[in-house]
């Protein structure tokens, strides 16, 4: 039997095509075309900007559950709640799970606060992104808060944040390029990635670049928490999502078809009517379009979520569940009120919040309280005025099948401390 021969990547030219050939770019094009308008008018008619705050806030959390699942290194949502409030698990690998989805949620936060302000430069921030600098400065804040026992390798060295790996890795059937050659690829992957135009043809450069960056393999661990977070900030710096929708979730909803064609896009040219390249040109434009298409799902999806016309219903819905399922001191008094802040977008003194309630001064100060300690408001000191926030334990109401896994761990949570409250009555 004979020895099965693995080709040594070490030149450019061995990852071409980098963009599919004109000829089989149209349908692509079409459906680039198709997810431009869509988002667009997603961010432009989606929720006030203040209320965005909230909601990109709580999907970044899901974003980062999402993308650490597929690496199978993943908490329960309430588990990630406790690490963004400093309260780790003493079991030390669920303490690192919490540790990497808190790094996760800091470095999606902090690059987008840096590519908002390099847009206001005005900037080619989509460029930048395609740097071999911009890979690194995202590794080295993915992985620089966490403590060395969190970046050991398999083999006891120690990953240093920012830099690119300094040995041979094989990727299931995928030998990457030799790690001297790496910073060559990432430069070809910069330079053509980097000048394609704004527009259909910048998205569909988008969807291809993900599965080249995943294919060089230039990291020494991270790559796919990497390549699919670069992937969601050129989006971001394309103005696509506004924070509102990622296609992270849509990759591990569809987790098996996503690393499928990331792998049947690894393979060799198929033949003569296979482009021009090395690779398979036909696997690059399955894995665009299956891009093209989580992407445009993940939009309609979360336009039906932020249909504002249904959320006074939702509102009304998850407090009355509160109220008289849970008992907890709230009143669905408060339940316009609510609306009012969604709608407007606008933080509102306490004052006026209970005087809009209608309800006593007495019980409008502790259903006040309360709705802040259930996160159902939000505010940015102790006396401070309030604004709309979103309680995870309220997602099943809100936004029904954002996050199912959020809601079926909050459905066990109550179930939890419903148990817990019968032991200690018997008790």
């Amino acid at each position: 039997m004979k020895a099965q021969i693995i080709q040594r990547y070490d030149h450019p030219d061995q990852f071409l095509p980098l963009m599919p050939a004109d000829s089989v770019l149209g349908p692509l094009l079409e459906r680039a075309s198709d997810l431009n308008r869509a988002a667009l008018a997603l961010g432009n008619g989606a929720v006030p900007a203040s209320t965005q705050v909230e909601l990109r806030a709580l999907l970044r959390a899901m974003n980062s559950y999402y993308t650490n699942r597929l690496e199978g290194e993943h908490t329960r949502p309430s588990e990630i709640d406790s690490a963004l409030k400093k309260d780790f698990s003493t079991d030390r690998n669920l303490a690192r799970k919490q540790r990497l989805a808190v790094a996760h949620i800091d470095t999606e936060r902090h690059c987008e606060t840096v590519i908002d302000e390099r847009l206001a430069q005005g900037e080619d921030t989509t460029r930048w992104l395609y740097s071999t600098e911009a890979v690194m400065w995202l590794h080295k804040h993915l992985f620089e808060a966490l403590g060395d026992e969190d970046r050991t390798l398999e083999d006891g060295s120690i990953m240093v944040p920012g830099e690119l790996r300094q040995r041979q890795v094989a990727v299931g059937r995928h030998e990457a390029p030799s790690f001297e050659a790496v910073p060559r690829f990432l430069e070809r992957w910069s330079a053509v990635y980097g000048a394609v135009r704004r527009g259909e043809a910048a998205i569909v450069a988008a969807c291809a670049s993900h599965h080249r960056l995943a294919w060089l393999h230039p990291l020494p661990d991270g790559n796919g928490r990497v390549a699919r977070l670069h992937t969601h900030l050129l989006l971001y710096a394309m103005q696509l999502t506004s924070g509102l929708w990622s296609p992270l979730r849509g990759f591990a909803r569809t987790e098996e078809r996503y690393r499928a064609l990331l792998a049947a896009a690894d393979e060799h040219r198929r033949g003569d009517l296979d482009g021009r390249g090395n690779l398979t040109q036909a696997g690059l434009v399955e894995w665009i379009s299956y891009v093209l298409d989580v992407c445009i799902d993940q939009v309609s999806f979360m336009t039906q979520q932020l249909d504002v016309t249904g959320m006074r219903d939702r509102i009304e819905a998850s407090i009355l569940y509160d109220c008289n399922v849970q008992k907890l001191p709230v009143r669905p008094e408060v339940v316009g009120v609510l609306h009012y802040l969604f709608t407007s977008g606008i933080a509102m003194p306490r004052a006026d919040f209970k005087a809009m309630s209608k309800l006593g001064d007495r019980v409008a100060t502790g259903t006040l309280s309360a709705l802040l300690k259930l996160g159902y408001l939000a505010t940015d000191s102790a006396y401070g005025d309030v604004r709309f926030a979103i309680p995870r334990h309220a997602l099943r109401f809100y936004f029904p099948l954002l996050w199912p896994e959020a809601e079926q761990d909050q459905a066990a949570l109550e179930v939890e401390r419903r148990t817990s409250r019968r032991v200690g009555m018997i008790e």
